[in-house]
């Protein structure tokens, strides 16, 4: 509208400027140019108008509002539509209630006690209240009930933020339409928390802005929250009496000062720069005051301790599902509250928000109840006060009032609530909702409603605007490969994958960068998957490192190191020109069946220098090792001539050195065991290359089919289980139509002719067997001729549009051609299949009709008769 005025504007002066300068003119010009140019001005003024009336100003969409008029009534229960006779008596009472507060209460506001359902008739809140329990386990709890409801409505703003609305609808309609306002939210949840066993009550108050808008958009999201770590404290060892003193501090004390001193300044400084980009980042995440702050009407749920071991009582905001102390900010006060039982008014100060209230329920000072009930909870007396309650008379006359003055709240009018498996399954509308968080925006799917099986995606943003990508994390859900969780990290590149159990090969993680292979990527397993035992396996473009749990042989870590492949000429893979090893360093773990001497703990082989490093276990009563080294030679030289072994060929360090080990017998043994060490190790460490690959290549296959796997219980999405399911059905309904065909009485036309009564005679019986045999045959031959002139007429047809196509082929189109063609096709494909119906109804009839003659020679009605006869 306001570029709209300067336009007008700017126009404006433009006309001015124009009157000014044909004033002038008019002086110089004759009569009839003037009333010309004036007639201009005014044709040129009238369009102008019209162009501006035709300029219309778009008006912001509202939110989706669930009205009456969107609702269909016609199918509701005469429960929703008129009250019964005791809630009619119920409403008087609330009105009686009502008016005694305003009375004495002049300056609160109105109670919200029977708005006005989806049929426009008064119903009391308590009455809306309907407590179910779900038949689903996961619903069994608060957090998922809550988490439930959040996901499964959609929020729509009450039409007054300052007063409550004037409908309240019923929690069946809210499921059907899933949407709706904070009260029918708060309806929803407790009647749900209160049929899976919770004291939970819906709160009529005053929330922030935030809470009442669903504004997440400062909030931390959940998902990124870290659990804290409990930092140890390191126990500082105890000074040893013999302890050897470090050498003096020989530094000046002045120079260590004045470094402190700087130090101390430059930490000064940095604290300062952080603390007010820290004030600057608050400032800047800060919104505008809200100028009904306090007065915005909001509902939530109220979960008292008590009940399922709830240890404390607290808040849930049911547009989120999160829970929140009673000593919130958020929550700014409290007008009333009520179950399915009672109603509740609040009569305490709520100056410092809802921090000071206090929740009993039995304290009428604090509380003020509406209906006197067995069921309300009673104040908790002291000793004095419980013995003046011990007199007869007072409990008599106690128990007299509150029979007089008890009244048993109806019955809810609203229908039990129910969820279906799909509708629970789904959750969201439409199977999508999305929810932006400070920094943050969660996505959340369905089951099955992506073909990749994402359920719900985080994503982490660096800036307030929500521009910059941090890291991405997917959760997924029915993956055929296993795939759990995807984190993408988008300011390193690195990829995260976590697997469940069950995959093909294994797989408990997979971190990488690139999906190339000879890259760097961490690779985790489960071990108890797995025959050789592998864990962990790390893999850069030089080295790869593996770690083993459970083997036998007691390998636990496996490291190769490889040189630069061999140039060969393109094309070539790296399975046919693998990467030459140059290091191998293998550790074991402490084989107890052995000494500690002779107990290899760590073994290295130096492929290119020939050399085999071994390292052995430390006793328990030494402080080193026993070290042997060997030089591994060719067993013949140049000349074919077989070399001994001798004694610099093996060089070891032992601590307690033994016979058998300096002779040459047992380092020759030993040294041609170690060479076949070498070779298996080897294998060992190309076949882990060969299964890296393979897992790249399986993990490139799944990710391009990301297939979902469905159970044989899903009969919607299983095609198999449907497939077979229909199968049967087809079997069942056609044994079923043989079952009736069977049962055709083929004498009954026949036998209905004769005179009710009479008994059938031997020629009686004969005349009328063929009667049906003729019947048939006859109606065999008409079968027959069907099929016979329909053949007949197919061809004429085909004949005559063949005739038609000689005589006009010339003067045909492309176009009249295709569609002749295409008529020849259609008729010469029905001309074959008369042609074989006909021919199979020649071969079937005879049997037919020798199968009807043999079933009416065994007809109870004529086989005895029959028989006699012949």
């Amino acid at each position: 509208m306001e570029v709209l005025k300067e336009k007008v504007e700017e126009e404006e002066a433009a006309e001015r400027e124009e009157a000014e300068e044909r004033a002038k003119m008019e002086k110089t010009m004759r009569p009839a140019e003037v009333r010309e140019e004036a007639s201009l001005t005014q044709e040129m003024l009238r369009d102008l108008g019209k162009d501006l009336s035709e300029i219309e100003v778009p008006i912001p969409e509202e939110p989706p509002i669930l009205t009456k008029d969107i609702i269909d009534i016609s199918s509701l229960p005469p429960s929703y539509k008129t009250n019964s006779l005791k809630e009619e008596h119920l409403l008087q009472v609330a009105d009686n209630f009502s008016r005694q507060y305003s009375h004495l209460c002049p300056d609160r506001v109105p109670l919200f006690l029977y708005p006005l359902n989806e049929c426009d008739v008064p119903k009391f809140v308590s009455t809306t209240v309907r407590p179910t329990l779900m038949p689903y386990p996961d619903l069994y709890n608060w957090d998922s009930c809550a988490q439930f409801v959040s996901d499964f409505l959609t929020m729509v703003p009450l039409p007054d933020p300052l007063k409550p609305p004037s409908h309240l609808y019923s929690s069946t309609t809210v499921l059907r339409y899933q949407k709706g306002n904070c009260f029918d939210f708060s309806t929803l949840l407790c009647s749900m928390l209160i049929g899976s066993g919770y004291d939970a009550y819906c709160v009529n108050g005053y929330g922030s802005l935030k809470l009442c808008h669903m504004d997440l958009t400062r909030e931390v999201c959940p998902l990124t929250m870290k659990a804290k770590e409990l930092v140890k404290k390191e126990e500082k060892a105890p000074l040893k009496k013999y302890a050897i003193k470090p050498p003096r501090d020989l530094t000046s004390r002045f120079e260590r000062e004045q470094e402190s001193k700087r130090q101390a300044d430059l930490k000064a400084q940095e604290e300062k720069r952080l603390r007010e980009e820290e004030e600057r980042i608050l400032e800047a995440e800060k919104g505008k005051p809200d100028p009904l702050h306090g007065l915005r009407v909001h509902s939530w749920v109220l979960v008292l301790s008590g009940k399922r071991e709830v240890p404390e009582s607290f808040f849930i905001d049911p547009f989120t599902g999160l829970s929140y102390s009673t000593q919130n900010d958020h929550f700014l006060g409290i007008e009333s509250l009520w179950n399915h039982k009672n109603y509740w008014i609040n009569m305490q100060d709520c100056w410092n928000c809802c921090k000071d209230l206090v929740f009993d329920l039995g304290d009428p000072v604090r509380w003020e109840f509406m209906l006197q009930g067995t069921d309300k909870p009673y104040l908790s007396l002291t000793e004095e006060e419980d013995e003046g309650l011990n007199d007869d008379d007072d409990v008599e006359e106690l128990g007299k009032e509150d029979e007089d003055k008890s009244f048993d709240m109806p019955a809810s009018w609203v229908m039990e609530i129910h969820i279906s498996p799909e509708a629970f399954e789904t959750r969201c509308p439409n199977g999508k909702k999305v929810i932006q968080y400070k920094r943050a925006q969660l996505e959340k799917w369905a089951p099955y409603l992506n073909n990749n099986g994402l359920m719900c995606r985080l994503t982490t943003y660096q800036d307030l605007e929500c521009t910059k990508i941090l890291e991405i994390k997917e959760w997924y859900q029915n993956r055929e490969d296993m795939l759990e969780l995807k984190h993408i990290n988008k300011t390193t590149g690195l990829n995260v994958d976590y697997f469940k159990p069950g995959h093909s090969q294994a797989l408990r993680m997979h971190s990488y960068k690139s999906m190339q292979p000879e890259m760097d990527r961490i690779m985790e397993f489960y071990e108890m998957a797995r025959v050789d035992g592998l864990v962990k396996r790390e893999e850069t473009p030089k080295t790869m490192t593996e770690y083993y749990q459970g083997r036998s042989d007691f390998l636990s870590y496996r490291h190769i190191n490889f040189g630069d492949r061999v140039k060969k000429p393109a094309p070539y893979n790296t399975e046919s020109n693998p990467r030459p090893m140059v290091k191998i360093t293998e550790q074991f773990n402490r084989n107890r069946a052995k000494p500690a001497d002779e107990d290899v703990a760590e073994r290295v082989f130096l492929i290119p220098e020939e050399r085999i490093q071994l390292r052995y276990h430390c006793r328990d009563d030494h402080i080193t090792a026993n070290k042997r080294e060997f030089l591994r030679r060719t067993e013949v030289d140049s000349k074919g001539n077989k070399i001994i072994m001798t004694p610099d060929m093996c060089i070891s360090f032992e601590v307690e050195p033994m016979e058998h080990t300096k002779k040459l017998l047992y380092q020759y043994e030993a040294m041609m065991h170690l060479k076949n060490e070498e070779k298996l190790s080897r294998h060992q460490a190309w076949e882990s290359e060969l299964e890296v690959l393979e897992i790249l290549k399986l993990r490139e296959e799944e990710e391009e089919a990301h297939t979902l796997a469905i159970s044989i219980y899903d009969t919607k999405r299983n095609e198999k289980s449907k497939e077979y399911r229909e199968a049967m059905e087809r079997v069942m309904h056609e044994e079923h139509l043989r079952q009736v065909e069977a049962q055709l009485d083929y004498l009954a036309p026949f036998l209905a002719q004769l005179p009710p009564g009479e008994k059938l005679t031997r020629w009686q019986a004969m005349r009328i067997k063929d009667e049906c045999l003729s019947d048939f045959k006859q109606r065999l031959i008409d079968k027959a001729n069907l099929i016979q002139a329909r053949f007949e007429r197919e061809t004429q047809e085909l004949q005559k549009k063949q005739q038609w196509y000689q005589e006009n082929q010339v003067t045909l189109s492309p176009e009249d051609e295709d569609l002749y063609l295409s008529y020849c096709s259609q008729a010469m494909f029905r001309i074959r299949i008369l042609e074989q119906r006909l021919n199979r109804h020649k071969e079937l009839a005879p049997l037919k009709y020798l199968a009807l003659e043999e079933k009416l020679c065994k007809d109870p009605c004529l086989v005895e008769l029959v028989k006699v006869f012949v």
